[in-house]
């Protein structure tokens, strides 16, 4: 870490308060321009001293005449005291002009970084933080151009990567982890940059006039990918306990039971069972591959809302009705217009009620509401409610309902058929719709799922309209 840690910070403040203005070197050319004849031939005095002791061993040795060498040495000193002479501070401005370009980035190279998106440093080749992107304000509180990089950023295996970019002048990528205050990934491209007219020679030896440090966060990606791993890890343990269950029947019944009809008739209505128990996680793992396949385009059909949740309570009367448990709908007269797949919405609304149903029972009553709310941040939106009045739910489990598999109790989910995807497929189809889901409950009162979705714009309900009575 030489080149971050090493430094000296008072060097650093020095180094950064070399800042020559264009009027010092304005002066310095003035004062150059208008030096007295005096000073010039002080200037010239080495270039005239070597002169005349050439003119004098020429009239010495060679017998030069005198006048001659006297007129040469006259025209000499003349031309050195009149004639335009180039200003001796211009390559010492063109110098320092290189340096403070190299200090401090230009602002084209500023108006590149502001335009990433992701957390972006401009730092010298020996580590001091020159600029930082807006997003970079934002994550790394306290961030300002003058501290070391290390002020910022911390993790040992980024500052190694700086230090071999400085040395070495090529491209780093690493990755990193950081536990605190949440398990967070991210990764780092680290690249050397070097300043228009730098040569390959003082590229290969110097350190590079900057270096450009880009952050990205991954952690949704990382989170994603363990959630892909643990749903196939969730699916296959899932579809396991079946197929071994009826492996298991199919020897017993070719073995011990072979010759007992009763065992084999009760077997086979377990198999049944199980082999409907595979279908059922096999049909939902479908429907949720389908909706996340196309979970980013919005549907373009109009459909009523209304009409929807009096199809679904016919469809779940018979369900309800061996259950001993009433639905109660309260939706408006007319049509509730809004944009979305019909099927879509018929599979959020019936796993809703079905789950109300099946685990709210003990109520016998399942409420079915629909209305228009409205919030003081948002436009107004139509408000789904499906209320049960049975056991309800505890609170630590609320945020994990929408999770895939997830149940509260294993054993009575798989007596009522339940698959642990159907709160998640809703959640899924619910953010195609521009929709949400809220969850209310607490033990001994019941459960309250509402389904808050956008009103139908008032170009798109004209167009259906136009559309309805074409047809």
């Amino acid at each position: 870490m030489s080149s971050l840690r090493g430094v000296n910070f008072w060097q650093a403040i020095l180094y950064e308060s070399m800042t020559l203005s264009p009027s010092s070197f304005e002066e310095n050319s003035e004062a150059d321009t208008t030096a007295s004849p005096l000073t010039r031939i002080g200037e010239a005095r080495w270039i005239l001293v070597t002169a005349f002791c050439a003119a004098a061993i020429a009239v010495i040795a060679y017998d030069v005449p005198i006048l001659p060498a006297a007129a040469g040495l006259a025209v000499l000193a003349l031309v050195a005291t009149l004639a335009p002479r180039r200003s001796t501070s211009r390559r010492f401005k063109v110098n320092a002009q290189r340096e403070i370009r190299r200090m401090w980035p230009g602002t084209g190279m500023k108006v590149t970084v502001d335009a990433l998106p992701t957390p972006c440093f401009v730092a010298d080749g020996r580590g001091i933080t020159r600029y930082v992107n807006a997003q970079a304000q934002a994550i790394y509180s306290g961030v300002k151009p003058g501290d070391p990089l290390s002020f910022s950023l911390r993790a040992p295996s980024l500052l190694e990567a700086f230090d071999r970019v400085c040395s070495m002048g090529g491209t780093e990528r690493i990755s990193w982890i950081e536990k605190v205050p949440t398990e967070t990934w991210y990764e780092a491209h680290i690249a050397p940059i070097y300043m228009p007219g730098t040569g390959p020679q003082d590229r290969r030896h110097g350190l590079p006039d900057f270096i450009l440090v880009v952050i990205q966060d991954l952690t949704e990606n990382r989170r994603l990918e363990r959630m892909r791993t643990d749903f196939i890890a969730n699916a296959s343990h899932e579809l396991r306990t079946p197929l071994a269950s009826l492996t298991g029947f199919i020897e017993t019944i070719q073995g011990p039971a072979r010759n007992d009809p009763e065992a084999q008739e009760r077997f086979l209505a377990i198999m049944l069972d199980q082999a409907g128990r595979m279908r059922r996680l096999i049909d939902d793992i479908l429907s949720l591959s389908r909706i996340e396949l196309k979970a980013h385009v919005r549907p373009a059909s109009v459909v009523d809302l209304s009409e929807i949740v009096r199809h679904t309570k016919d469809a779940l009367s018979p369900l309800a009705a061996d259950l001993d448990v009433e639905i109660r709908i309260h939706v408006p007269e007319s049509p509730v217009k809004i944009k979305g797949e019909r099927d879509e919405l018929i599979q959020v609304i019936e796993n809703l009620i079905e789950n109300a149903l099946k685990y709210g029972s003990a109520g016998k009553y399942v409420d079915v509401s629909l209305e228009q709310q409205s919030d003081a941040d948002s436009a107004p939106f139509w408000v789904l409610s499906v209320r049960d009045y049975g056991e309800g739910i505890s609170p630590e489990h609320l945020p994990r309902l929408t999770e895939r598999f997830y149940r509260i109790d294993v054993e009575s989910s798989r007596a009522l058929k339940g698959t642990g995807l159907g709160l998640a497929i809703v959640k899924h189809i619910l953010t195609r719709h521009r929709g949400r889901l809220e969850i209310e409950s607490e033990p001994g009162k019941g459960a309250t799922f509402k389904v808050k979705l956008p009103l139908l714009e008032s170009g798109e309900g004209a167009s259906e309209k136009t559309a309805t009575k074409e047809t």
